[in-house]
């Protein structure tokens, strides 16, 4: 059995609040505090994935030591460790918010390169009004998606492992006023850096340059080694590179029809990855007003069709937060200008991929958009939608061809003369298409399938998975994990996972909406 040795990197390099004791306040002038997680009472390991192990290079004989519980539970300090939380402001909603800083996030260090993190493992100077511990259900939730992510091909932070703590937890999950105990649980995140926006318009807004630089230098000689620039261009370039990497990120998610919740510039990373699981869920139905967040229902700033206009908003407060270290505007507006004409581009070419298109034609993002408008006339489950249309063969009859996708509409009775006039256009106008595709059916089925994926997390599935947690039954938690792997094969093992979302779940606590406590 061997133990890891972490890294200090982050806390060698960077400023530490002054002020030891762990009580919440504003902390000036530092990059981060120094936090000892609180031990809990009886930890219990629920969950490992193996994979974010091997990256770590974590042996088996480890994985099940005490030593392994302990340290990833919070309860012992893992060699050469030292226990911190980053401090970060944000825009949150489109409000400015001042600090907000790790409220439930303690950061142990670095093994093999990257960041590991335990969230739900006690107070810290940032925890505001919360207690900075996590309840079961959401670390089920962040620790089964992390994953689900990553194996969808989306960049996203990893997860290590799930534990419950033996301690109860005070939640109002619907913010009624009807808090509840619940079970206390830590995940341990993976990333190569949790460093966002938000740490970066920390130092802008209170005008101390001098962090801001030491930030910014660290961030690009660390993670970004391929910058050779020197002074101001090597910021610009270290703002396009997070313009590149964020719009390659909020296309994944459109093609996999995931919706984040809540863009909240501290829950943006600076590489590229999805952070902060909290209200996300998938598309059940095509809409492009949908969002996850019960917060979010009145305004609906993050639902599904605006997070590309979320992405450029978030980084335009980036370089707001970056011009004193360039002072050059027009080009920070260039930058954000390219990206704003280029992710248009990107998400007509994605789309094209799930349609099977081996090239882009003139009309093809006319094409793109009809079947946007016609998918969201009624209830139209995008992930079966997209599975089924890789199924269909070019000298069918546009009948034909809409029979075989009429299984992912929700109320298919409902179905109106005008709607299906729209449909019938639509796949005569994809079938003429596909003439001129220049690959066979059974090759466009197979490229097909490998952006359209047959299983999705969906909400109801990780809400099942959590009351049978919850009960002490970690078989489906099981079964969830292994099935996500492999989202883009059949398995007809799991195929009663490739169904539309059920009626129960429409309006069922944790299956359709969630709040950020979630």
């Amino acid at each position: 059995m061997k133990s890891p040795k972490f890294d200090t990197l982050f806390t060698q390099s960077l400023v530490a609040d002054s002020v030891i004791e762990n009580y919440i306040r504003s902390v000036p002038n530092a990059h981060f505090s120094f936090v000892t997680p609180k031990k809990v009472m009886a930890p219990k390991l629920l969950h490992i994935a193996t994979e974010t192990a091997d990256i770590l290079g974590l042996d088996s004989a480890f994985l099940t030591s005490e030593t392994f519980k302990n340290i990833f539970s919070g309860n012992e300090i893992g060699t050469n460790s030292k226990p911190y939380a980053m401090n970060y402001a944000g825009h949150q909603f489109g409000q400015w918010a001042g600090q907000l800083g790790d409220g439930r996030a303690i950061n142990l260090g670095e093994i093999n390169g990257w960041a590991v993190q335990l969230k739900g493992a006690g107070p810290t100077p940032y925890s505001r009004r919360g207690d900075g511990f996590a309840v079961l259900r959401s670390s089920i939730r962040e620790h089964l998606c992390s994953e689900a992510m990553y194996h969808l091909g989306v960049p996203t932070t990893r997860s290590l492992a799930l534990l419950e703590t033996g301690e109860q937890v005070v939640r109002d999950v619907l913010y009624d006023g009807n808090p509840a105990l619940e079970k206390g649980a830590i995940v341990c995140r993976v990333a190569p850096s949790f460093i966002r926006f938000g740490n970066f318009e920390l130092f802008s807004a209170q005008n101390d340059l001098e962090n801001l630089k030491k930030l910014t230098d660290f961030v690009i000689s660390t993670y970004f080694s391929a910058i050779t620039d020197n002074g101001k261009t090597k910021y610009l370039q270290f703002f396009k590179h997070v313009c590149k990497s964020t719009q390659q990120l909020i296309i994944e998610w459109q093609r996999v029809g995931f919706v984040h919740g809540v863009m909240n510039t501290d829950n943006m990373s600076i590489h590229g990855i999805t952070i902060d699981y909290g209200p996300y869920g998938w598309l059940d139905d095509y809409n492009l007003d949908w969002t996850p967040n019960t917060t979010d229902h009145q305004h609906k700033r993050y639902r599904f069709g605006n997070q590309g206009d979320i992405a450029l908003w978030n980084l335009y407060q980036l370089a707001n937060a970056l011009y004193p270290l360039i002072e050059d505007a027009a080009a920070l507006e260039t930058i954000l200008h390219d990206f704003a004409t280029s992710y248009s581009l990107a998400y007509t070419k994605m789309m094209c991929q799930k349609l099977g298109l081996a090239e882009i034609l003139e009309n093809d993002e006319d094409l793109v958009n009809q079947l946007t408008s016609n998918l969201a006339l009624q209830e139209t489950d995008m992930t079966i939608f997209f599975r089924l249309l890789s199924t269909i063969r070019q000298e069918e009859t546009a009948k034909e061809a809409y029979d075989k996708i009429t299984p992912s509409f929700y109320n298919l009775e409902q179905t109106t003369e005008n709607t299906l006039k729209k449909w019938h256009t639509w796949f005569v106008n994809y079938l003429n298409r596909l003439q001129i595709n220049k690959v066979t059916d059974t090759h466009r089925k197979k490229t097909m399938n490998k952006v359209n994926p047959k299983y999705v997390l969906r909400n109801y599935m990780a809400q099942l998975a959590i009351e049978e947690a919850e009960k002490g039954n970690l078989d489906l938690l099981n079964e969830l994990h292994e099935l996500l792997k492999k989202p883009y094969d059949e398995q007809p093992e799991y195929e009663k996972w490739f169904v539309k979302r059920p009626d129960w779940a429409h309006t069922k606590i944790g299956c359709s909406m969630l709040s950020c406590s979630s």
